[in-house]
């Protein structure tokens, strides 16, 4: 029997411990996943949709709990936690909902007399969910809700580190009224989570996380015939123009860069910023960084937590002294943030000058509250940057003209290109990577796509 152990990085204490799955468990999950799908499937879209948004209430009503849980298991500020349900969950999963009946609506054919002819859009099967911890709703929602909404059935393995999103998951769904089975979850290690993904009765993986462990997806369902979305890294660029609104730049990519201590897949981790207004750019960028405050994410003024471990934080720490040892400058003195303690999930945030693309902190995921900037001479400068990473998930520009930014857009390796926004998922869109920041969609229209078959009717009239 295996324990798996969640250290709260708020006290290094454990606190949650959960038994791990066996091969017995995930046998009588997947078995029962397969013949509740089958029901479920049958069950009319007034009524799934029904069982969703009581469930979107459910969790609503259990906000405060939540959150809670959230800052003890990953670290997230208590200010914050509270939003990632209110906010988010609430709004991808309502949106979802209500865009269902359009979504998965018959799709016709031009008439042709004689004949009766469309495409039905039929649920996949079973559906496994692989979540990871750093917006364990928000990226878990995504294919939950509307995996469900089409008929599928749902198995969520979720991080270690926050197993206890899982068992909201199932407590909702089951006050919801969801019929058992088509919910489900198993806390399970790596071997048996490679088991679940080859068993024939999964139809599609949805899985959240490193470049890494999208290849482990992809080996381990590969030969299967089944569909996998990866929704993987980033290093997402920023290109201030000599046009933007500098004090309204600076604010929101300091947000973009350091919000949940820079452990967001579309976090801001690199700034090009024009020449003509560089400096003042960079002045304005470290005031509002210092106003960050590092601490207890328990206390109601903390606004940057822990890091989600030790070894994540050390791994920044790396980058940094890395990147100063090539010639980098660091503008933010530690001893500003005194919660600042090496050897300890408690990190700095940290700001980079005088960098270039030969550090890895400006190439490599870094996936904490650090960031880069360079000044560029042109736009054109600043596109070969921006497109310069084995990554490609969000970019965001700077600028008072549209049309500019349109055209940048248009030479962009990247699945969102956002103007004067950055680190917004908005479900309206297509969530989308390229290159090794994954492949599938989620979210929009779209997102149903890849959770549901097209199966085409040709009848002809006798």
């Amino acid at each position: 029997m295996q324990i798996q152990k969640t250290i709260s990085p708020v006290d290094g204490r454990v606190y949650v411990e959960r038994t791990l799955a066996g091969p017995a468990e995930l046998e009588h999950a997947l078995a029962l996943a397969a013949r509740a799908q089958k029901a479920w499937a049958q069950t009319p879209l007034d009524g799934r949709l029904a069982v969703v948004n009581r469930m979107v209430e459910v969790m609503l009503g259990a906000t405060e709990a939540i959150a809670e849980e959230l800052t003890w298991q990953m670290g997230r500020p208590i200010r914050y936690s509270p939003k990632e349900i209110q906010g988010g969950f609430a709004e991808r999963a309502r949106y979802m909902a209500r865009i269902a009946p359009a979504a998965l609506q018959d799709i016709p054919a031009e008439a042709l007399p004689g004949f009766t002819r469309f495409i039905r859009r039929e649920p996949l099967g079973v559906v496994l969910v692989l979540a990871p911890w750093n917006y364990p709703y928000l990226t878990s929602v995504n294919t939950i809700v509307p995996a469900i909404l089409a008929g599928n059935a749902v198995l969520l393995k979720h991080s270690a580190q926050t197993p206890l999103v899982a068992e909201r998951y199932a407590w909702a769904f089951q006050e919801a009224g969801l019929p058992e089975g088509v919910f489900q979850y198993l806390h399970m290690d790596h071997d048996l989570t490679a088991q679940a993904i080859a068993d024939p009765r999964v139809a599609f993986v949805a899985f959240t996380g490193s470049v890494a462990g999208g290849r482990a997806v992809e080996r381990a369902a590969a030969g299967h015939f089944k569909g996998v979305a990866l929704e993987l890294g980033g290093k997402d660029p920023a290109y201030v123009r000599p046009d933007a609104d500098l004090e309204y730049s600076a604010v929101n990519l300091v947000d973009g860069a350091m919000f949940n201590s820079g452990q967001s897949c579309c976090g801001v981790e690199r700034i090009y910023v024009h020449e003509s207004i560089y400096q003042p750019f960079v002045e304005a960028f470290v005031a509002e960084t210092l106003r960050l405050r590092l601490g207890n994410p328990l206390e109601p003024e903390t606004t940057l937590g822990p890091m989600v471990r030790t070894e994540a934080a050390e791994f920044v720490r790396a980058q940094i002294a890395e990147a100063i040892a090539q010639g980098a400058q660091a503008l933010i003195n530690p001893k500003d943030f005194p919660a600042d303690a090496p050897g300890t999930p408690y990190l700095a945030p940290q700001v980079l000058v005088n960098v270039n693309h030969r550090m890895r902190v400006m190439v490599e995921e870094s996936f904490g509250p650090v960031v880069g900037i360079m000044p560029v001479k042109s736009d054109e400068e600043a596109l070969l940057l921006m497109n310069d990473s084995p990554y490609g998930l969000t970019a965001s520009i700077w600028s008072q003209d549209e049309d500019a930014a349109l055209q940048l857009g248009a030479g962009l390796e990247t699945g969102t290109v956002f103007l004067n926004r950055c680190d917004y998922l908005d479900p309206a869109l297509a969530w989308t990577g390229v290159k090794e920041s994954g492949r599938g969609c989620s979210l929009s229209v779209l997102g149903y796509e890849q959770l549901t078959r097209p199966k085409s009717y040709h009848l002809r009239k006798p």
